[in-house]
């Protein structure tokens, strides 16, 4: 029997005052299929998901289940339609049990639960699926794959036959994300469920879904069987007539002696546990060693203790061989730059100008500084509009606060900082994380030809494609420890995502 169910869209606006986030845009996704929603921040995707499940109420446009007109005014009436979202971010109680989540997620709980029953009826609802969970362990002692699969299962015994995933697999290492893919696109073929993923990963769409919708500004770009699409055809969907910029070549030539190298490092966490343990590192000059692993395995408390964030609770940082200190004075000595993770929060001053933050690693000298202390505005506007013309960096003047420029151009201003001098090592976190598609492209093409001019960049990534397209090297950080290290040419994904669960 065919449970799944056939969403249809039709002409979805929201106006939000005078900004039209969504406009007259139509979906369809038949019964039973895998559909995948594409888009660049702020296409409107996140806006067309909450108009179906309720979260807004749409300015226009209608949502059929199965060929009757719905009206969801809220998540709850959603639900009642057969309409679930796993969202981006876990959503389980973590001292309950899954059980206990199961339970009390319900549209109707009891006031009071008889839980032999409700087991006994849980025991035979996972008879029935293709996946399990351990029910009886609190969900913070589960993996991340775990928790995922959870929140799935969670919906399908709410009797929700059309899910809508956001980013699903954002948390999940490549193992653990074919394997939940995979499983519910055998139940989107078994007729049980019909399947809206919002994502931006091309492999995934190309994998898994039979059918793709694509959204540009609020609007409908393209749509299409996913068989009868290229990867091209999709990205040009989604960034129209912008000129994406073409991918650096990696120069050939051998990576060259060790520039930087960490010995036996610890640190802590905010709490004071380890989250960094024994790592042994090193990277030469023109190389990238790019860092993969699941969020939260001690990967930005290494990059705040390189960029002096963080202290150094024990082992060496060396420079060329010397001892590194991680202070102004060394940054500037041993030519060490780097792009932080969120550089609007932690590389910038917001409501600094565009020239002000472009000078933060050369205002006290000259030639914008004059006798050792006096800033001199002229040379260092002068020096803001040329890198603003060489970086490419949108912004309305040099006096502009860099707080009012897009995410892209943030990223652009900092990286003209950061690269414009003689750099020896750089330092670089999750580089394109919230970027349109060019300015990723824009950003990975610099940070390939500063390591083509002899830089060691230590690449920190929890994006494995970006890791897999950029470095030489890839190490995996798994528990605070390195676990993995291998040429990039000579490991897969597969070997990669085994070492990110742990089974190194």
């Amino acid at each position: 029997m065919n449970r799944a169910i056939h969403l249809e869209a039709t002409g979805m606006t929201k106006i939000f005052g005078s900004l039209a986030a969504l406009e007259d845009v139509s979906i369809d996704v038949p019964a039973g299929s895998f559909h995948a929603l594409l888009g660049e921040n702020g296409a409107g995707k996140s806006t067309l998901v909450k108009c179906i499940m309720g979260f807004y109420e749409p300015t226009r446009g209608t949502v059929t289940v199965d060929g009757r007109p719905i009206h969801a005014r809220n998540p709850r009436e959603a639900r009642a339609q057969g309409i679930g979202m796993v969202y981006q971010h876990f959503t389980l109680v973590p001292s309950l049990t899954g059980a206990e989540n199961m339970v009390i997620g319900r549209l109707d709980p009891p006031a009071i639960i008889d839980w032999a029953k409700e087991k006994k009826a849980l025991d035979a609802f996972l008879d029935r699926m293709p996946f399990r969970v351990p029910l009886d362990r609190p969900v913070a002692e589960l993996a991340a794959g775990e928790k995922q699969k959870l929140e799935i299962l969670k919906l399908i015994y709410f009797d929700q036959r059309f899910l809508i995933l956001d980013e699903p697999t954002s948390v999940l290492t490549p193992d653990e994300a074919d394997e939940i893919l995979g499983l519910l696109k055998g139940m989107t073929k078994a007729g049980d469920i019909s399947v809206l993923m919002i994502t931006h990963k091309f492999r995934e769409v190309t994998a898994y879904a039979d059918d793709v919708t694509v959204l540009r500004r609020g609007r409908l770009a393209g749509a299409g069987r996913v068989a009868d699409l290229s990867t091209d055809a999709m990205a040009r969907m989604m960034i129209g007539d912008t000129t994406v910029r073409e991918r650096a070549e990696r120069d050939p030539k051998p990576p060259g002696a060790p520039m930087l190298e960490m010995v036996a490092v610890y640190a802590d966490d905010d709490s004071g546990q380890n989250a960094v343990t024994e790592l042994d590192l090193k990277v030469a000059s023109g190389e990238i060693v790019g860092i993969a692993g699941v969020s939260g395995n001690g990967q930005s408390e290494l990059v705040e203790v390189l960029s002096g964030q963080r202290p150094l609770v024990d082992g060496r940082i060396l420079v060329r061989g010397q001892p590194f200190e991680p202070n102004r004075e060394s940054l500037a000595r041993l030519k060490i730059y780097g792009l932080p993770e969120e550089p609007l929060r932690n590389a910038t001053v917001p409501r600094m100008s565009v020239a002000e933050n472009i000078a933060f690693r050369s205002f006290d000298r000259p030639p914008i500084a004059s006798l050792g202390w006096w800033l001199r505005p002229g040379p260092m506007r002068a020096k803001a509009r040329d890198l603003i013309a060489r970086y490419r960096v949108k912004t309305p003047s040099t006096e502009a606060p860099i707080e009012t420029l897009s995410g892209g151009n943030v990223q652009r201003a900092v990286l003209a900082r950061e690269l414009s001098g003689d750099v020896d090592v750089l330092i670089v976190a999750n580089p394109c994380f919230g970027l349109d598609f060019a300015s990723a492209a824009d950003i990975r093409a610099q940070i390939m030809e500063a390591r083509n001019r002899g830089a060691a960049v230590l690449l920190v990534s929890e994006d494995l494609d970006e890791i897999l397209e950029l470095a030489d090297r890839v190490a995996v950080m798994s528990e605070g420890r390195i676990a993995y290290i291998s040429p990039v040419a000579q490991t897969d994904r597969a070997t990669i995502g085994h070492a990110m669960a742990g089974h190194g």
